[in-house]
């Protein structure tokens, strides 16, 4: 048995990844539950409550917040569902132990579960990989969950913010050793059906209109379906340009983008595998079968080092050869009954380990031979954002339930606390709308073929967003409890101390009777002056740190459903 471990000197943070390897000549006995993290945590005087959210299984409440007091001798159980890590449940914890806290992450694209329990002398509090019964064959290694620990003495926004510190500093990728910075990512996927009816005269129109308009994007997005498919974008298996409708390959369209600085992404769903397909029909003994779907989808099993290998070279050389600058990887099915399925009564959890493994050495070799690239992990939008994941990629579509103003604010409410770089869409020229879902990438779905969108809001509201947008890379306090109702405000801060910079985005619902409201703020120097100003007023005023953090901030919203943002910066 080995592990890698990593203590931090800059956070208080301890991480580790136990990997177990048989040396011996012959079977090893059976080796069940293993747990990644077994520990008990003592107890302080107040209340013990596990604060921790659901995951992103496409709905309104995707990312909720959860405060779960935990009685003596009755444990918690939480655990994802399907294989897919963020599915149901999202795998962070924050334990209250009655004065401090410990926050957990548990990094395993796969099926993970965890049990927090109160008992006289302390919290017990475990993790790891669901089912594990196997023997393990000569030579034969496997892994544990990745597991994250940080430990805060005062209060939970504090205890948060040193989280997203150290996930800034630590975990969101950097591509060329920068932070990604805000950026801009249309496509024209709510025009073509993704990709299905698209072409290449479509794909540079789309791209010379955004630009003509005044909304050049930092990449051009081409989504499903640019693959030979029978049925529609689903059909998943042979992953070459469909050269019917681009026939000098998407490099003429990244090309197009590259000449007036435009970077591009293409989607990919290697995992998944349906009929008529080239690895369907040429490789059938690489892929796993649901028993309860014999004919449905097929699960390419990157746990096979041949399958892994292949995978790997073909989408580097597509990579290179059409000029992709940001590799978006889905994945639209539940693994965890294929690799149940093939697994003997002494191998249970075999398959999912060696999968997880190998998926994670696919991610690891295509960033290795394309080091300042950036990877999106979407699986159905945001089912797979555990610890492990978000080390290697961002979350461009954090949700599939998209475009509902109340949801959308919802969701970086909820998901802001644990992980700080996403993004979501936009599809309207609504200012209401389009502030409840700016984020740090902005999947800009605007029809720009038509001359009478609203194009001065559009462009008003991103040149905004660019300048407020890396406050977004800050500290994050909720200014309000979590509400999906309309008869409510919803508010939060974000506050740059690096800087001297930050905001408040204050939402106004469509039902609340509320013309005003009062913030506290949090994090400011209450011996410094603050000039504070409305972003759609030129009016500026100064404010001292004592009263924002004291008295609070007053906002006004003169009408219902409508959006305030209010930037403050050190005098």
């Amino acid at each position: 048995m080995s592990c890698e471990v990593v203590e931090y000197r800059d956070y208080p943070v301890v991480d580790w990844t136990v990997f177990i390897r048989n040396e011996g000549d012959s079977d090893t006995e059976i080796v069940s539950d293993l747990r990644a993290l077994d520990a008990e945590f003592a107890l302080d005087d107040g209340e013990t409550v596990l604060h921790h959210h659901t995951g992103s299984p496409c709905r309104a409440d995707d990312y909720r917040p959860h405060t779960t007091p935990l009685a003596p001798n009755e444990p918690l159980r939480i655990s994802t569902s399907g294989g897919r890590s963020s599915n149901s449940d999202l795998p962070y914890f924050a334990l209250d132990t009655g004065g401090s806290f410990v926050l957990m992450a548990v990094g395993w694209p796969g099926q993970w579960e965890a049990s927090f329990e109160r008992a006289e002398t302390g919290v017990r509090m475990w993790a790891k990989q669901q089912d594990t019964h196997f023997r393990l064959r000569p030579g034969e290694s496997v892994r544990l969950p990745r597991i994250a620990l940080l430990f805060s003495d005062g209060d939970r926004v504090r205890a948060q913010n040193t989280w997203r510190r150290w996930m800034l500093a630590h975990i969101v990728p950097r591509p060329n050793g920068q932070v990604p910075e805000p950026q801009l990512t249309p496509c024209s996927s709510k025009q073509f059906d993704e990709m299905i009816h698209a072409d290449e005269a479509s794909q540079k129109l789309f791209i010379d209109r955004y630009v003509e308009k005044g909304l050049k994007p930092d990449y051009w997005w081409m989504d499903a379906g640019w693959y030979p498919n029978e049925w529609g974008w689903p059909n998943t298996g042979t992953w070459e340009v469909d050269t019917s409708r681009f026939p000098n390959g998407l490099r003429a369209i990244t090309d197009h983008a590259h000449e007036q600085g435009i970077r591009t992404i293409v989607w990919f769903e290697p995992e998944r595998v349906t009929k008529g397909t080239w690895l369907y029909d040429e490789h059938p003994e690489w892929l796993l079968t649901n028993p309860a779907d014999p004919g449905g989808n097929k699960l390419l099993n990157l746990g096979n080092p041949a399958a892994r290998e292949w995978l790997t070279d073909h989408v580097d050389a597509m990579i290179a050869e059409q000029g992709i600058d940001l590799y978006r990887q889905d994945f639209n099915m539940d693994p965890l009954d294929y690799w149940r399925a093939v697994d003997e009564p002494d191998r249970q959890g075999i398959s999912e380990n060696r999968h997880v493994s190998g998926l994670l050495a696919y991610w690891d070799e295509l960033l290795r031979r394309h080091p300042g690239m950036l990877i999106d992990e979407c699986a159905s939008g945001g089912r797979r954002n555990d610890l492990e994941m978000m080390s290697r990629s961002v979350p461009l579509l954090r949700s599939d339930f998209i475009f509902d103003d109340t949801a959308q604010q919802c969701h970086t409410y909820g998901m802001a606390s644990w992980i700080p770089w996403f993004g979501t869409g936009a599809e309207s020229s609504d200012v209401y709308a389009l502030r409840s879902m700016y984020a740090l990438n902005v999947i800009a779905c605007w029809d720009v073929r038509r001359d009478n969108l609203d194009y001065d809001t559009l462009r008003r509201t991103i040149e905004q967003w660019r300048g407020y947008a890396p406050l977004m890379l800050g500290d994050f306090a909720p200014l309000t409890d979590y509400h999906l109702e309309t008869d409510v405000w919803m508010a939060w801060q974000f506050d740059r101390p690096d800087l001297g910079r930050g905001m408040v985005q204050a939402f106004r619902r469509a039902d609340s009777p509320y013309d005003s409201a009062l913030f506290v703020l949090r994090g400011l120097d209450p011996a410094t002056q603050y000039r504070v100003r409305d972003i759609d007023d030129d009016d500026t005023t100064e404010v001292s740190g004592e009263t924002l953090i004291g008295d609070g901030l007053q906002v006004r919203i003169g009408e219902r459903r409508a959006a305030r943002i209010v930037l403050y910066e050190r005098v």
